[in-house]
């Protein structure tokens, strides 16, 4: 049974920091790319940050890059994303995903709310 389980989420000031993890189970974690996505009230869900299977390579959106960090353990099969200087527009449901070609698995997410 493939499970996505994210943690790490809550409330937050803003300008501060918060650090999600997603623990990946009933996969072979270490050959899928791993990423972080959002949706906010309202809005279409957006991608957050990626990294490859290996770790060798990232990517984020503009809106965060420099704020927010994205790294793996494929030996404990968690993905992690470390975020600081927070703002009240990082206000969102936080979603891990992973993905190998036609093989895609989606988390439940957990909230993070920042306020101002």
């Amino acid at each position: 049974q493939v499970q996505l389980v994210e943690s790490g989420g809550g409330l937050v000031q803003a300008g501060g920091s918060l650090r999600l993890s997603c623990v990946a189970s009933g996969f072979t974690f270490s050959v899928y790319a791993m990423s972080w996505y959002r949706q906010a009230p309202g809005k279409e869900r957006e991608l957050v940050a990626a990294i490859t299977s290996d770790g060798g390579s990232t990517n984020y959106a503009d809106s965060v890059k420099g704020r927010f960090t994205i790294s793996r353990d494929n030996a404990k099969k968690t993905v992690f994303l470390e975020m600081s200087s927070l703002k009240p527009e990082d206000t969102a449901v936080y979603l891990c995903f992973a993905d190998r070609g036609p093989r895609r698995y989606w988390g439940q997410g957990t909230q993070v709310t920042v306020s101002s």
